[in-house]
């Protein structure tokens, strides 16, 4: 059936990769600049097209400016499952909502969007001759039109079975591009300082969005690393500052990860990264600190922290100790008031995160973080909680047939009173599952197996 004439609806037009992060994206953004996504509109899924009820054009522009999700907004004027249908929809749309665009002394072009089929030029011209009943008074102009519609055209998502008509048509006129640009323009191939683990540009972005981070926010990365996470939130206007416990990559020391390089040079370090996209002025510092002993004062500091803990893979999970902590069977020197570097297991580590940011965050502020799971056993139950805590989303990205990733957002809804307040629910519920602390050994026994089968195959 088709649609009616709707006040302030919009045409979002999204990327199809990270499909799971697209909408806790877009929702984040959508309450960030005062827009509400609701409900009925999550059943969209997988396509690339969803229809959107914002209060105003300024919130869609501004929408755009942050999303890397998505591709382009469009003012929705006609949608239909057939031509037939789309024509009659464009026929109810308000008049004088169009007539601002369309008056003599305009210039306008009409492109054509096609998801999963290729049209001709021929068949481009035939659709766009079929709008010649709209009231277009304007000019053409094809290099730089003040106005720009679209016809977008959706053939479904399965390549192998493309139907010789749209599933549905839309008409509308283009407000914004999103900020897909930002994904190459941030790459990490060209960025100054690099590490084993440094995060994806495009998947920075997401995580900085999640966090609702905006202009003038203070945001926090507790395993900071190369400063990855602090750039995607300088970026957007954020001050940014860090801790991690390798001294070496905090001063920018030791081997270098790239290929080709030994040692790191003179100017490799996270202040450096941030000066590479001019961004310097939002860096506050980065300290050689240890995640699980925290040296802050009480209060709220962080707007948002977003963070990527070690999962014990390319990176070890270390913490600083006592002689006293050093397990039994290993020898202890008890004058030496030299701290030790002992094991940091995962469980241990989303406890103190947690915590962490329970006691830190201001009211409404948000966490963002990775979650490393052995998929054959993973339930939502295993999802660490904190009281003053709320979960927003719970994004998977698959990192072998056997293990992923869950990119976790959680809210501070509730004020922390304080640590011993919360003791016994933290230390009976928040992690009943420690299945997190043997993630090591479940990747590498997959790797293993994966390696053995191949090898049993290749011998056959």
């Amino acid at each position: 059936m088709a649609l009616p004439g709707p006040v302030n609806r919009y045409l979002l037009l999204l990327a199809q990769d990270h499909l799971e992060f697209r909408l806790p994206e877009i929702k984040s953004l959508l309450s960030l600049f005062g827009g509400q996504f609701t409900s009925g509109q999550e059943t969209y899924g997988k396509s690339p097209f969803w229809i959107l009820s914002i209060p105003s054009e300024e919130i869609a522009r501004n929408l755009m400016k942050r999303t890397v999700c998505a591709k382009s907004i469009f003012e929705l004027w006609g949608h239909g499952k057939s031509p037939e249908e789309l024509y009659s929809s464009l026929k109810k749309y308000p008049m004088e909502k169009m007539v601002p665009f369309l008056h003599s002394n305009s210039t306008y072009k009409i492109k054509i969007h096609t998801f999963n089929k290729t049209l001709t030029q021929e068949e481009k011209i035939k659709r766009m001759d079929a709008l010649e009943f709209l009231p277009f008074e304007g000019k053409v102009n094809l290099k730089r039109p003040q106005h720009i519609f679209s016809i977008l055209e959706d053939y479904g998502l399965d390549p192998n079975c493309i139907p010789e008509n749209p599933n549905n048509i839309y008409f509308g006129r283009w407000i914004a591009d999103g900020q897909r640009e930002l994904i190459e323009s941030y790459s990490v191939k060209r960025r100054h300082f690099i590490g084993n683990t440094s995060m994806d540009a495009g998947l920075s972005f997401i995580m900085a969005n999640h966090g609702k981070v905006k202009e003038n926010d203070i945001v926090f990365d507790p395993f900071v690393g190369t400063g990855g996470l602090l750039i995607a939130s300088a970026h957007f206007g954020a001050y940014v500052y860090g801790t991690d416990i390798d001294y070496n990559t905090v001063h920018g020391l030791g081997k270098a990860s790239r290929k080709n390089q030994k040692w790191r040079g003179p100017d490799e370090n996270i202040r450096a990264n941030l000066r590479q996209y001019g961004l310097e002025k939002y860096y506050l510092d980065v300290l050689v600190s240890d995640a699980s002993k925290p040296s802050w004062r009480k209060g709220t500091y962080f707007d948002a922290i977003i963070t990527d803990p070690p999962y014990g893979i390319r990176e070890s999970t270390r913490r600083t100790g006592s002689q006293k902590e050093i397990p039994k069977g290993i020898e202890k020197c008890p004058e030496s008031h030299v701290p030790v570097s002992l094991s940091y297991h995962l469980g241990d580590m989303f406890f103190d995160l947690l915590s962490f940011a329970a006691e830190t965050l201001v009211l409404g502020g948000r966490l963002v973080y990775w979650l490393p799971v052995y998929t054959p056993e993973y339930t939502e139950e295993m999802v660490p909680w904190h009281p003053c805590l709320k979960l927003i989303s719970n994004c998977e990205q698959k990192l072998s047939s056997h293990t992923s990733r869950r990119l976790i957002t959680m809210e501070k809804v509730k004020k922390f009173e304080n640590r011993d307040q919360y003791s016994h629910l933290l230390n009976d519920q928040t992690l009943p599952y420690q299945g997190h602390n043997s993630f090591r050994e479940k990747y590498f026994s997959g790797v293993t197996k994966r390696i053995a089968k191949e090898e049993k195959s290749s011998q056959e």
